[in-house]
């Protein structure tokens, strides 16, 4: 028989506010709506590993020109989600779309070849390539040339082209030569983005792109996500409160695999369910 789920002061508080509609906040059940500038919807997404449900009932809606955030305790489920709309993960239930077509059954190569970009926690750029290295072999793996086997990838002036323009729109037009792994921590974060890009994606699924900057390079950070949103519609997954407050147009805070609370920032820091959840997640906290 499988373990049953671990509970604690956090799901206490979920129960605590049901009687307040701790999902519907606005615009919709769980952040959906009908608009027609969803490039990216969720509907009722879930993911089991074994007895456990890491990912319950998810839906959400990713607009171009917003950075929808999502926020949670360690253990919420939010990098599953993104590895389950990212198509690394195969969703155990309900459905992803992409641009309005159904990419639920399709790979994580085809879904970013359809337009979405994926960061990591962890980076994962070449070190010993240059900047502009790791943005070509990305922008290669978008602008594939099968019946042209015969010539030297890295002569694609396609690719070569999509590498130094998702270089200087990330910020390190004047590193195209540098060798990645000198780069400081913030340059390597730029880089990622820099790679997704590459792909000329629409959608961007970052998962902590602010995680261990000081504060200069969180500044550089915001700046170019402030710069991408117009042309992109962008999943934040992030633990810097205080930035995400400053950025995000749209907000779902998850615990334990479930959406507790989808608005806007002045809605969500208002909402009781999310205060007695934080709440009670300090107070149960060893």
């Amino acid at each position: 028989m499988a373990a049953a789920p671990r509970r604690g002061p956090v799901v206490n508080a979920v129960r605590a506010v049901n009687a307040v509609n701790a999902v519907t906040v606005a615009n919709g059940v769980n952040g959906m709506s009908d608009g027609s500038d969803v490039l990216l919807r969720a509907r009722e997404v879930t993911r089991r590993f074994g007895g456990v449900l890491a990912v319950d009932g998810v839906s959400l809606e990713l607009r171009r020109g917003t950075v929808h955030a999502v926020i949670g305790t360690n253990g919420a489920g939010k990098s599953t989600l993104l590895n389950v709309l990212a198509g690394e993960l195969a969703a155990s239930g309900g459905r992803v779309e992409l641009h309005g077509r159904d990419v639920t059954g399709w790979s994580q190569p085809r879904r970013a070849r359809a337009g979405l970009g994926r960061s990591y926690q962890r980076t994962s750029v070449y070190p010993v390539f240059s900047v502009f290295e790791n943005c070509r072999l990305a922008a290669q793996a978008r602008w594939q040339r099968p019946w042209d086997w015969w010539s030297d990838a890295s002569r694609c002036p396609r690719s070569a082209a999509a590498a130094r323009d998702a270089a200087a729109r990330a910020g390190l037009g004047g590193e195209l030569g540098r060798t990645a792994g000198t780069l400081s921590h913030g340059q390597r974060r730029q880089l990622e983005i820099a790679m997704c890009l590459a792909g000329s994606p629409s959608v961007l699924l970052l998962d902590e792109p602010l995680a261990g900057m000081g504060a200069e390079e969180t500044e550089r950070m915001l700046a170019l996500l402030v710069e991408l949103r117009p042309a992109h519609a962008i999943a934040l997954v992030e633990h810097d409160m205080d930035a995400v407050f400053r950025i995000a147009d749209r907000i779902t805070v998850m615990v334990n695999g479930s959406v507790l609370a989808c608005g806007t920032p002045a809605e969500v820091r208002a909402h009781a369910g999310v205060r007695a959840a934080y709440l009670g997640a300090e107070e149960g906290a060893p």
